[in-house]
């Protein structure tokens, strides 16, 4: 298992490197006049020239990312171009909301999926027609309705939660809790849809087997059969979907966050991409990379875990 850990974090160094070259790549080909653009139209010439050489950008492409790249391995991730915040300050000011956000879904989806999975695969006929539907609902339902629908409702109509804005949770739990919970049912709908579904096919799978027929003859109570065997047998698959939807939650969250107005880092990549803001995208490109790769790392070790088979492999 350690070695397996060793070799997950150094190809997601080597895939750290490769997608930050090819990011800067095409971020810096055509590459904006940034000096003319922080300075403005009415500057002269030599002192746009002279605002570019201090910001590196009279090198090559490769000196720029060598440079880059250099500094970002010993934690320094520059400065923004646009308003000489520093970048990791920046990020980690945003990073707080984002991680409510992205946890907060976790932990709807991990616990409301696995039960409605568990009870459409053990109970079957209605039931399980009835947890299908839900899941085919909340998966094809746009994200931008149903996160207009809640605003519309949960926050014009019944007042129950503020429309936009946020509250940390330090400063304040419940308030920090009022502005999270509509952001997190909007992005929880269709990760509950599809971790569901994997978890009631995995469940129906496992309750086929032989062992589970022969747990039943010995009189095991149906409760602890289901999960204390079924249920740790087929929690491999809905894992690694909810790894995928974990990672995918990055995306949701740059809508969320513009409607529901969380300064967090999904609205962050709006803003300073729209600028051409190359330090701070590719900050932000590294933060995913390095999520991607531990969440990755985490879903192997835990189905490794559950499943002694997928450890030895």
């Amino acid at each position: 298992m350690l070695n397996f850990i060793a070799r997950r974090i150094a190809s997601g160094a080597v895939l750290l490197i490769v997608i930050s070259f090819l990011s800067y790549l095409l971020l810096s080909i055509p590459q904006i006049d940034v000096g003319r653009q922080l300075l403005g139209t009415s500057a002269s010439q030599d002192a746009v020239d002279a605002k570019n050489a201090s910001l590196g950008l009279d090198s090559s492409v490769l000196q720029q990312y060598g440079s880059w790249l250099s500094h970002a391995v010993r934690g320094d991730l520059g400065s923004s171009w646009f308003t000489s915040e520093d970048v990791g300050q920046a990020i980690s000011n945003r990073l707080p909301v984002t991680a409510s956000l992205m946890l907060g879904v976790t932990a709807v989806t991990t616990v409301l999926a696995f039960l409605l999975g568990v009870w459409a695969g053990v109970r079957r006929g209605a039931v399980d027609r009835f947890v299908q539907i839900l899941g085919v609902v909340g998966y094809a339902l746009p994200g931008f309705l149903l996160t207009l629908v809640l605003v519309l409702v949960f926050a014009v109509r019944l007042d129950w939660f503020p429309a936009i804005g946020y509250i940390g949770f330090t400063d304040s739990p419940s308030g920090w809790l009022s502005t999270v919970t509509l952001p997190i049912l909007a992005l929880s709908v269709a990760s509950v849809a599809g971790v569901s579904q994997q978890v009631r096919g995995a469940v129906i799978d496992v309750l086929r087997q032989d062992y589970v027929r022969t747990l039943r003859a010995r009189g095991l109570p149906a409760s602890r059969i289901v999960f204390k065997h079924v249920l740790r047998n087929a929690s491999a698959p809905a894992l690694s979907v909810l790894g995928m939807q974990f990672v995918g939650l990055l995306g949701g969250a740059v809508l969320v966050e513009q409607i529901f107005g969380l300064p967090g880092i999904g609205s962050m990549t709006v803003t300073y991409t729209t600028r051409g803001d190359i330090p701070v995208i590719m900050a932000l490109v590294m933060l995913t990379v390095v999520g991607v790769v531990l969440i990755n790392l985490l879903v192997d070790v835990l189905i490794g875990w559950l499943n002694p088979k997928a450890r030895v492999a």
